[in-house]
């Protein structure tokens, strides 16, 4: 079976290199030509573990392929999944201007019978006017089917998670286009992945509704944290009692400077946005949000405890992605407090295994000091303010570390450190939640 991929960043790339994995042919298009001669190289322009050996592994099989010429694609694929971006507009609703170019281009270019699936995330009702879109302005009179197929990748772990998904969500009306996708997916029915069969509508909310539910568990932990640190509780032995109730779990207990990445925000706020629109309104999840912009400001509200006014301070900071393992800054704490210490008049200092480049792509042309690596970072600086969890992060040499620094303080937003043993290492410590 051959299989057409439409975008080629984190979902599009993943996807089509895991279906190339299960055996499919599949060719991946994007209308960046730059990108895909690099990707025909088998170079990922992104990090995320273990996608470029995938890549590599594909291509050489002969079984993955890249072209920016999308009817070349589209007219040997019988299933043509939909994996481009869905940013926030201004007003929080979902940016539908990608979505609706490639369905006005598929509906050019279709000849023949087809399937259509959607992988990335749309509000509920988009799968539909996609195939109103498509059966509306296509040349010939052929029939197409629409799926809705969203994804569940964690940046970090993306490829694992494709190729061994909790579940698979499949939403559609067409018993034919159904079954084309089971076959598709069979590699993971026979593992016993859980498949969860649906309306489209049912299986778009299944999306929205599981981002919106880890958004408030890590706003409803920030604000127990923030709570522990007025009361002297220690938010991870709480974080621990509340997560061994299995009704209640322990992932996405873990407090920080606020949840942020390419889905988590813009997906609530698009729900908050949908909720308004259609006279259901979703107050809880306007709370989360509320709480999760305050929480990326409890970084400076720390250091201004800690050393008054930060103007000509020297701030050093080690993290910028809004999670390890991947470059992604997207919606990251980091370009807020980043800002907002630039605004004080704070010297800014940073560090981050991989993503320093496309921080100062989404930062701008600002006076930062980029350092090659975290004892670099810390010379001179009044602070070490840590902001993303890499491993590399919770093995520093503090002794020397502490050598280097103007003043001894840590603030440590992903608690990483125990606050005993910093501490009688000469340190003023600050964690998130814990005295």
């Amino acid at each position: 079976m051959h299989i057409a991929v439409i975008g080629t960043g984190y979902v599009g790339l993943v996807s089509g290199a895991g279906l190339a994995d299960f055996g499919l042919t599949v060719t991946c298009v994007d209308k960046d030509k730059e990108k895909i001669e690099i990707l025909k190289k088998g170079i990922v322009p992104f990090y995320e573990p273990g996608l470029e050996d995938l890549v590599k592994k594909n291509l050489k099989a002969g079984r993955l392929r890249f072209t920016h010429k999308l009817e070349e694609a589209v007219k040997n694929s019988l299933v043509i999944f939909i994996c481009v971006g869905t940013p926030s507009n201004f007003d929080g609703s979902a940016d539908l201007s990608q979505i609706k170019e490639v369905a006005l281009s598929l509906a050019e270019i279709i000849d023949d019978y087809k399937v259509i699936v959607t992988k990335s995330t749309v509000p509920i009702g988009t799968n539909r006017w996609i195939k109103s879109l498509i059966d509306t302005y296509k040349k010939v009179q052929v029939e197409v089917d629409v799926i809705s197929n969203p994804e569940f990748l964690r940046e970090g772990s993306a490829v694992e998670d494709f190729m061994h998904p909790d579940r698979v969500i499949i939403g559609g009306e067409s018993s034919h286009a159904l079954a084309i996708i089971k076959d598709i997916y069979r590699p993971l029915y026979l593992a016993e992945t859980p498949f969860i069969i649906t309306n489209l509508e049912t299986a778009e909310l299944i999306k929205y509704a599981s981002n919106a539910f880890l958004a408030l568990k890590i706003s409803f932990i920030n604000e127990i944290a923030n709570f522990c640190e007025k009361v002297g509780a220690d938010v991870t032995v709480v974080a621990k009692g509340i997560g061994l109730d299995p009704r209640i779990g322990s992932k996405f207990l873990n407090p920080g400077p606020g949840f942020g990445g390419s889905c988590l925000p813009k997906d609530v706020k698009a729900l908050i946005h949908q909720g308004k629109t259609l006279g259901s309104p979703f107050k809880i999840l306007e709370a989360v949000w509320e709480v999760n912009e305050k929480q990326k400001l409890k970084a400076i509200e720390k250091l201004e405890a800690l050393l008054g006014e930060l103007n000509n301070k020297t701030i050093g900071i080690l993290g910028l992605s809004f999670k390890p393992n991947t470059s992604d800054v997207r919606e990251s704490p980091s370009l807020v407090i980043v800002s907002v210490l630039l605004e004080k008049g704070a010297k800014v200092k940073v560090y981050d295994p991989v993503a320093m480049e496309e921080f100062k792509k989404n930062i701008g042309n600002l006076e930062i000091t980029y350092s090659s690596n975290p004892l670099e970072c810390a010379t001179s600086v009044d602070a070490l303010l840590i902001l993303t969890e890499w491993n590399e992060f919770r093995f520093l040499d503090l002794t020397q570390i502490k050598k280097v620094m103007k003043k001894p303080i840590i603030i440590d937003m992903r608690n990483i450190y125990e606050p005993s043993t910093v501490k009688n290492l000469g340190f003023v410590y600050s964690g998130v939640g814990r005295l």
